[in-house]
């Protein structure tokens, strides 16, 4: 039922806001209600039923006009008042005719439905009844406008065309005619009787005009033209398919009505109508939060329960709740995407109020679906909760009791303070154990969850690509794989290399980051975490001696002469190359060789002799071949090129010199003679090797230049897989807490960091699963893309459940999927959503088509939405 007035005046608001609370009415044949009417309990049939029948609508101005097509008049009638009926049995099954009908409530038809399922399914093994899943294409809304005239103890009621779809105005032409058998309607609901109450004491109190108008949305059902074809068919379950209104992912195509012996969309039995397949708007970087509404807005008993009496549940006086703007938005959300005919729904209202109760979901930025529906969860909690004043509870110490007895006192505590549609069907419990490392104490507590972030343990791993060289020359460089953890440290690094290396114990390893011929950083800090690494970054990594006395290091750089040409003249340039040499330097305290120590480290690339000599008596070939091999393995000049260029009229004598420079190569500060040697004063000496071309021509510069990146940009890396349990297995694993997250021990009064293990302890009826992919780093954000397999029809847990409370099944079945595809930066969300049978359908913001059940398994797989299957 939902009310407006059509005139704005402040009275009639008031009149009509006080019986709009989302309770909608539905318009049934009174035979199929009185068939389900003895299996209805009695709170459901205590309401008055009132007798009306239809007249000529004089109080419009004339009688009412015939209706045989859809474009003439409005149609326009009474509504007699007869008193009470259907009391005491007074009316008979055969005096119901085929032109009476019933006005009941959301929760009698939902009952009336179940019945007429179970009468019919009983012996044919079918499902159970599910009012998320009833194949709404049979119900189709009829806007009425009504006005009470008290004089005549009747209402006034006209159908309007421009308030109809040309098909829903049709098809009330012919069930409202009065050129027939008479026209009879029992209000069942109660609606009308407060349409007279509320007239009578607006009436006396405003002195409101008798025929002020009310807009009345009736729920038509059973009287669709499909409905009347399926009667005809036989009992094999065909279909038939009528032009109507509908849904339609295209626009406007047909209902489509399911079997007649299924009423659940989440079952097997059957297939399911359009009604529930709309779209959502992009309202600007919106997609995470469609992604989850979609998800939500077809999890069975949320449906039923939002399309019920919800508001009845509202909690205005939860101080952590949000005075049920949040739940009345998301009701009106949800029933906007399950009205019959609709199309498209932009989710202003509902962005409006998250966006004032969780302000960082404000604006137009990208955000993480899980995180919304993490807020919404809670916040649809707290609204709905039916607990009106908290009670104090205290925790009580386990003092040996059994974990069953425990458990159950946790898990009354917290019902005693949260009851809610939510805590009803997605909240279970899980016990937590913690143990000290150094007392042995042992915490157990048992805490509520919503979901599970699972961790993904595949893609703890990552393979890195380093080069090694030897700090004497003996060898040449060597090309080194190791795995290390993704999100591990320094530290990590440094053992895997030891390992990979077989260092010997007098040994030890420099990392060092090389880049534009030149070392960059020294990767020392043994915390810092190994995020800091790109792919793109090349690593060198120098195996020195282990030094007591923390010598000086030196680190070579090399540069040669090239010439350019600019302008048409020859300009001589000197030119870095090479991955730099570094050694340890032990005596220096009477100075030492550079050249001599220099000349040692590049040994092992020195040309064979025969190879040298060849080169000497070709020199046209030597100087295309030293130039290919030059262009092929030089860093690009920019900005941050580590070349010194000098311009000379002739060309320097050919001898290779040595100068003492900065860590960059950049700065000379004096040149190196062997006469004259060198004194170190600080830890480290950048020594700057510039070379003749003649006798650079004896080494392999191209060996010398080769450096491998720590992942080669554009490898196209396996498909990393993981199945679903082991994820459940990773999450349920023991591990240390970590440093940021210490503990506060009872028995020895200090923080420790201890050992943490989670058990599942009691399952909800929907389980939510979230894949954690998104990884946070204080330098970066990283997403991890490995493909997880998880089950479609049969997700069984019975394995890892720690407690068998007498739940009849731990087996699930999958009905929606959140997904994530691109990087972190940006990226976009859609959803899937299981519609009935095998059919899933891809929820892509507007958008809405089906896709193969095959498909739905992809490596952007966020978020799981489990269901509890029933056994039998």
């Amino acid at each position: 039922m939902s009310g407006a007035s059509s005139e704005e005046s402040p009275d009639s608001t008031q009149r009509i806001d006080s019986f709009n609370d989302e309770q909608r009415v539905y318009f049934v044949p009174l035979r199929w209600w009185k068939d389900a009417q003895d299996s209805m309990s009695s709170e459901s049939v205590e309401k008055r039923e009132i007798l009306y029948t239809a007249t000529t609508g004089s109080s419009y101005g004339g009688p009412m006009k015939l209706i045989n097509n859809i474009f003439n008049s409005d149609i326009l009638f009474d509504l007699r008042r007869e008193g009470d009926a259907l009391q005491n049995g007074e009316t008979g099954e055969a005096s119901v005719s085929g032109r009476d009908f019933a006005l009941v409530s959301s929760d009698m038809w939902l009952q009336a439905l179940k019945w007429h399922h179970d009468d019919k399914n009983t012996e044919r093994g079918v499902k159970s009844f599910s009012a998320g899943g009833v194949d709404r294409g049979d119900v189709y809304p009829v806007q009425l406008k009504l006005s009470v005239l008290q004089e005549t103890n009747s209402l006034a009621v006209k159908i309007c065309k421009k308030d109809n779809s040309v098909e829903c105005f049709r098809r009330a032409c012919k069930i409202f005619s009065l050129d027939s058998e008479q026209l009879r309607i029992w209000d069942i609901s109660g609606q009308t009787t407060m349409f007279f109450e509320s007239d009578v004491n607006n009436s006396k109190d405003c002195q409101q005009q008798a025929d002020q108008e009310m807009l009345l949305e009736l729920q038509i059902y059973g009287l669709s033209d499909s409905i009347k074809l399926k009667e005809s068919k036989k009992e094999d379950g065909s279909t038939q398919q009528t032009n109507g209104i509908a849904n339609g992912i295209n626009g406007g195509t047909s209902f489509r009505f399911g079997r007649s012996n299924s009423l659940s969309f989440l079952g097997k039995a059957g297939e399911a109508g359009t009604l529930g397949l709309t779209g959502l708007q992009n309202l600007g970087n919106t997609c995470f939060m469609n992604s989850s509404l979609q998800c939500l807005a077809h999890t069975p008993k949320l449906v039923d329960f939002f399309l019920g009496e919800y508001s009845r549940e509202i909690n205005l006086d939860n101080p952590l709740g949000m005075k049920g703007e949040i739940a009345l938005a998301f009701g009106d959300l949800l029933r906007s995407l399950w009205a019959p005919g609709a199309s498209t729904v932009a989710p202003r209202t509902f962005k409006a109020k998250l966006a004032r109760f969780a302000p960082q979901f404000n604006g137009f930025n990208q955000h993480d679906s899980q995180e919304l529906l993490a807020f919404l969860l809670d916040g649809l909690h707290e609204d709905l909760n039916r607990v009106k004043n908290k009670p104090y509870v205290e925790a009580k110490d386990r003092d040996g009791r059994p974990d069953e007895e425990v458990a159950d006192e946790y898990w009354r505590n917290h019902v005693a303070r949260n009851d809610s549609i939510i805590v009803d069907v997605c909240q279970g419990q899980y016990k937590s154990t913690l143990v000290c490392p150094i007392c042995k104490k042992v915490s157990v507590m048992f805490d509520p969850f919503m979901y599970l972030s699972l961790p993904l343990p595949c893609t703890s791993m990552r393979t890195m690509d380093l080069t090694v060289m030897s700090a004497d020359g003996g060898s040449l460089p060597v090309s080194l794989t190791v795995n290390v953890p993704k999100f591990g440290k320094f530290e990590d690094l440094q053992k895997a290399l030891v390992t990979a290396c077989s260092l010997p114990l007098d040994e030890t390893l420099l990392v060092t980051e090389v880049y534009n011929n030149r070392i960059l950083r020294f990767l020392e800090d043994p915390t810092d975490l190994l995020t800091l690494i790109r792919d793109g970054d090349k690593l060198v990594v120098y195996r020195l001696k282990k030094d007591a006395n923390n010598s000086p290091l030196i680190v070579f750089m090399h540069q040669k002469l090239e010439e350019q040409f600019i302008c048409g003249k020859s300009s001589p340039t000197w030119k870095a190359f090479g991955i730099p040499l570094v050694s340890r330097l032990s005596d220096v305290e009477n100075g030492f060789d550079a050249e001599s120590l220099y000349l040692k480290l590049l040994s092992s690339f020195k040309m064979p002799t025969e190879f040298f000599t060849e080169n000497l008596e070709n020199p046209i070939e030597e100087e295309a071949t030293d130039k290919a091999g030059t262009d092929g393995t030089t860093s690009v000049e920019d900005s941050n090129s580590s070349d010194v260029k000098e311009t000379t009229e002739s060309l320097p004598d050919p001898v290779l010199r040595l100068y003492l420079t900065d860590d960059r190569g950049n700065s000379i500060e004096s040149e190196i003679l062997k006469e004259k040697p060198v004194n170190i004063k600080s830890k480290r000496v950048n020594v700057l090797a510039r070379w003749p071309v003649k006798e650079l021509d004896a080494y392999d510069t191209c060996l010398l230049s080769s450096l491998p990146e720590v992942t080669k940009f554009g490898t196209k890396r396996p498909q990393e897989s993981v199945s679903l349990y082991k994820c459940l297995e990773a999450f349920l694993t023991e591990e240390p807490l970590g440093p940021d997250d210490m503990w506060y021990c009872p028995g020895c009064k200090e923080h420790r960091q201890a050992i943490k293990k989670l058990d599942l302890w009691r399952l909800p009826e929907i389980l939510v699963i979230h894949l954690k992919r998104f990884s946070y780093s204080r330098f970066m954000k990283n997403k991890l893309e490995a493909y997880v397999d998880f089950p479609l029809d049969d997700l069984d847990l019975s394995s890892y459940i720690s407690y068998k409370n007498g739940q009849t099944t731990y087996r699930y079945m999958l009905y929606a999927i959140s997904n994530h595809y691109g990087s972190m930066g940006g990226g976009h969300y859609t959803a899937y959503v299981h519609h009935g049978g095998d059919r899933w359908y891809d929820f892509d913001d507007s958008h809405v088509h089906q896709i193969s059940q095959e498909k739905i398994k992809t490596s952007a797989a966020y978020v799981l939405f489990y269901k509890r299957l029933v056994e039998g």
